[in-house]
Protein backbone atom coordinates (compact mmCIF):
# COMPACT_ATOMS: atom_id res chain seq x y z
CA UNK A 1 0.00 0.00 0.00
CA UNK A 2 1.55 2.89 -1.20
CA UNK A 3 1.22 6.22 1.48
CA UNK A 4 3.01 8.64 0.02
CA UNK A 5 0.28 11.33 -0.69
CA UNK A 6 -2.46 10.88 2.41
CA UNK A 7 -5.08 13.61 1.50
CA UNK A 8 -8.23 13.89 4.48
CA UNK A 9 -11.04 15.03 2.80
CA UNK A 10 -12.64 18.53 5.05
CA UNK A 11 -16.02 19.75 4.15
CA UNK A 12 -16.32 22.87 6.44
CA UNK A 13 -13.12 24.85 5.26
CA UNK A 14 -14.04 25.70 1.89
CA UNK A 15 -17.79 26.85 1.19
CA UNK A 16 -19.08 24.64 -1.95
CA UNK A 17 -16.40 22.67 -1.68
CA UNK A 18 -17.12 19.25 -0.62
CA UNK A 19 -15.58 15.58 0.54
CA UNK A 20 -16.93 14.09 -3.51
CA UNK A 21 -15.19 17.07 -4.89
CA UNK A 22 -12.33 17.37 -3.40
CA UNK A 23 -11.92 13.05 -3.36
CA UNK A 24 -11.99 14.06 -7.55
CA UNK A 25 -9.50 16.27 -7.92
CA UNK A 26 -6.94 14.82 -5.87
CA UNK A 27 -7.10 11.50 -6.68
CA UNK A 28 -6.97 12.65 -10.53
CA UNK A 29 -3.75 14.90 -9.19
CA UNK A 30 -2.10 11.49 -7.84
CA UNK A 31 -3.18 11.05 -4.28
CA UNK A 32 -2.42 7.26 -2.73
CA UNK A 33 -5.14 7.41 -0.58
CA UNK A 34 -7.91 9.65 0.37
CA UNK A 35 -9.75 9.97 3.93
CA UNK A 36 -13.10 10.40 4.30
CA UNK A 37 -13.36 12.58 7.72
CA UNK A 38 -16.72 13.66 8.64
CA UNK A 39 -18.71 14.56 12.46
CA UNK A 40 -21.68 16.04 11.24
CA UNK A 41 -24.16 13.84 8.32
CA UNK A 42 -26.05 11.55 9.96
CA UNK A 43 -25.30 7.93 8.97
CA UNK A 44 -27.07 7.20 5.79
CA UNK A 45 -25.96 10.20 4.33
CA UNK A 46 -22.27 9.67 5.21
CA UNK A 47 -22.68 5.98 3.46
CA UNK A 48 -24.09 7.42 0.18
CA UNK A 49 -20.77 10.44 -0.08
CA UNK A 50 -18.42 7.20 0.94
CA UNK A 51 -19.61 4.84 -1.61
CA UNK A 52 -19.16 7.77 -4.33
CA UNK A 53 -15.80 8.92 -3.21
CA UNK A 54 -15.15 4.94 -3.03
CA UNK A 55 -15.90 4.63 -6.95
CA UNK A 56 -13.33 7.58 -7.40
CA UNK A 57 -11.00 6.11 -5.72
CA UNK A 58 -10.93 3.24 -7.04
CA UNK A 59 -11.14 4.48 -10.95
CA UNK A 60 -7.89 6.44 -9.89
CA UNK A 61 -6.13 3.54 -8.08
CA UNK A 62 -6.06 5.19 -4.86
CA UNK A 63 -6.91 4.07 -1.32
CA UNK A 64 -10.08 4.76 0.18
CA UNK A 65 -10.06 5.23 4.12
CA UNK A 66 -13.14 6.06 6.38
CA UNK A 67 -11.82 8.17 9.62
CA UNK A 68 -13.56 6.39 12.70
CA UNK A 69 -16.23 4.92 11.49
CA UNK A 70 -16.01 1.28 11.57
CA UNK A 71 -19.86 1.27 10.59
CA UNK A 72 -19.74 3.55 7.31
CA UNK A 73 -16.95 1.87 6.21
CA UNK A 74 -18.22 -1.65 6.81
CA UNK A 75 -21.87 -0.74 5.07
CA UNK A 76 -20.12 0.33 2.02
CA UNK A 77 -16.83 -1.41 1.30
CA UNK A 78 -14.39 0.54 2.24
CA UNK A 79 -10.87 -0.18 1.80
CA UNK A 80 -10.14 0.71 5.08
CA UNK A 81 -10.86 2.53 8.36
CA UNK A 82 -8.44 5.16 10.65
CA UNK A 83 -8.95 5.08 14.12
CA UNK A 84 -8.08 7.00 16.63
CA UNK A 85 -6.73 6.00 20.48
CA UNK A 86 -10.29 7.52 21.80
CA UNK A 87 -12.74 6.07 18.97
CA UNK A 88 -11.82 2.13 19.77
CA UNK A 89 -9.17 -0.21 20.90
CA UNK A 90 -7.39 -1.81 17.61
CA UNK A 91 -7.76 -4.61 18.39
CA UNK A 92 -11.81 -4.43 18.26
CA UNK A 93 -11.21 -2.78 14.75
CA UNK A 94 -9.41 -5.12 13.12
CA UNK A 95 -11.55 -8.06 14.46
CA UNK A 96 -14.88 -5.76 12.85
CA UNK A 97 -13.06 -5.31 9.60
CA UNK A 98 -11.08 -8.08 8.76
CA UNK A 99 -7.76 -8.98 7.94
CA UNK A 100 -7.90 -7.87 4.60
CA UNK A 101 -8.71 -4.09 5.11
CA UNK A 102 -6.51 -1.39 6.18
CA UNK A 103 -6.59 0.05 9.49
CA UNK A 104 -4.82 2.69 10.46
CA UNK A 105 -4.59 4.03 13.96
CA UNK A 106 -3.37 7.21 15.23
CA UNK A 107 -0.15 6.97 17.74
CA UNK A 108 1.40 10.30 19.57
CA UNK A 109 4.33 8.15 20.76
CA UNK A 110 6.39 5.02 21.14
CA UNK A 111 4.74 3.28 23.13
CA UNK A 112 1.34 3.78 21.42
CA UNK A 113 2.76 2.57 18.03
CA UNK A 114 4.32 0.10 18.72
CA UNK A 115 0.88 -1.09 21.21
CA UNK A 116 -1.33 -0.71 17.55
CA UNK A 117 1.26 -2.77 15.81
CA UNK A 118 1.46 -5.73 17.55
CA UNK A 119 -0.57 -7.27 15.39
CA UNK A 120 -3.03 -5.36 14.38
CA UNK A 121 -2.50 -1.42 12.72
CA UNK A 122 -0.84 -1.58 8.77
CA UNK A 123 0.41 1.92 9.47
CA UNK A 124 0.11 4.37 12.26
CA UNK A 125 -0.54 8.21 11.87
CA UNK A 126 1.89 10.37 13.86
CA UNK A 127 0.89 13.89 15.06
CA UNK A 128 0.70 16.65 15.88
CA UNK A 129 4.08 17.23 13.72
CA UNK A 130 3.44 21.35 12.86
CA UNK A 131 0.90 23.49 14.94
CA UNK A 132 -2.38 23.49 12.94
CA UNK A 133 -5.24 25.33 13.67
CA UNK A 134 -5.78 27.61 16.37
CA UNK A 135 -2.37 27.19 18.91
CA UNK A 136 -3.15 25.62 21.95
CA UNK A 137 -6.79 23.97 21.19
CA UNK A 138 -5.14 20.96 19.28
CA UNK A 139 -2.48 20.22 21.00
CA UNK A 140 1.28 20.72 20.97
CA UNK A 141 3.53 20.74 18.21
CA UNK A 142 5.59 17.51 18.12
CA UNK A 143 7.87 18.50 15.57
CA UNK A 144 9.49 15.75 13.25
CA UNK A 145 12.10 14.00 15.80
CA UNK A 146 9.32 12.16 17.05
CA UNK A 147 9.00 10.58 13.12
CA UNK A 148 12.35 9.57 13.38
CA UNK A 149 11.81 8.12 17.22
CA UNK A 150 8.66 6.07 16.20
CA UNK A 151 9.77 5.19 12.27
CA UNK A 152 12.74 3.54 14.30
CA UNK A 153 10.53 1.38 17.20
CA UNK A 154 7.92 0.20 14.96
CA UNK A 155 8.17 -1.51 11.76
CA UNK A 156 5.17 -0.48 9.91
CA UNK A 157 4.84 2.19 8.29
CA UNK A 158 4.16 5.73 10.04
CA UNK A 159 2.57 8.68 8.52
CA UNK A 160 3.17 12.28 9.22
CA UNK A 161 -0.05 14.71 10.14
CA UNK A 162 -0.72 18.15 11.72
CA UNK A 163 0.34 21.50 10.00
CA UNK A 164 2.17 19.75 6.91
CA UNK A 165 2.35 21.58 3.42
CA UNK A 166 4.07 21.92 0.27
CA UNK A 167 7.11 23.74 2.34
CA UNK A 168 7.70 20.97 5.46
CA UNK A 169 6.11 17.69 3.74
CA UNK A 170 10.14 16.63 2.60
CA UNK A 171 11.22 16.85 6.34
CA UNK A 172 8.87 14.86 7.30
CA UNK A 173 10.15 12.31 4.70
CA UNK A 174 13.72 12.61 6.00
CA UNK A 175 12.84 11.88 9.22
CA UNK A 176 11.11 8.55 8.43
CA UNK A 177 7.39 8.97 7.21
CA UNK A 178 6.27 7.31 4.58
CA UNK A 179 4.08 9.26 3.54
CA UNK A 180 2.34 12.93 4.81
CA UNK A 181 -1.29 13.50 5.26
CA UNK A 182 -2.41 16.65 4.55
CA UNK A 183 -5.63 18.83 4.88
CA UNK A 184 -5.86 22.17 4.41
CA UNK A 185 -2.89 22.72 2.15
CA UNK A 186 -4.85 20.81 -0.41
CA UNK A 187 -8.06 21.32 0.37
CA UNK A 188 -8.14 24.95 0.21
CA UNK A 189 -5.55 24.87 -2.35
CA UNK A 190 -7.18 27.33 -4.84
CA UNK A 191 -6.42 24.76 -7.56
CA UNK A 192 -6.39 20.94 -5.43
CA UNK A 193 -5.51 18.66 -8.45
CA UNK A 194 -2.02 21.15 -8.73
CA UNK A 195 -1.70 21.62 -5.49
CA UNK A 196 -1.81 17.57 -4.69
CA UNK A 197 0.62 16.64 -7.95
CA UNK A 198 2.45 19.31 -6.67
CA UNK A 199 2.94 17.11 -2.76
CA UNK A 200 3.48 14.24 -4.50
CA UNK A 201 5.88 15.46 -6.66
CA UNK A 202 7.94 17.03 -3.10
CA UNK A 203 7.07 13.34 -1.57
CA UNK A 204 9.11 11.35 -4.46
CA UNK A 205 11.84 13.50 -4.69
CA UNK A 206 12.48 13.42 -0.80
CA UNK A 207 12.34 9.96 -1.05
CA UNK A 208 14.97 9.73 -3.78
CA UNK A 209 17.38 11.48 -2.29
CA UNK A 210 17.55 8.89 0.72
CA UNK A 211 17.91 6.22 -1.61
Amino acid sequence: MKLDSYIITNADLVPGRGHVYVAKEATAGGADVIQFREKHMDTGEMIRVATTMQKICRQCGATFIVNDRVDVALAMDADGVHVGQKDMPTATARRLIGPNKVLGVSASSVELAQRAEDPHADYVGVGMIFQAGLKGKIGTAKGVDILREISRAVKIPVVAIGGIDHGNAAACIEAGAAGCAVITAIVTAPDVREATAGLAQIIREAKERLR
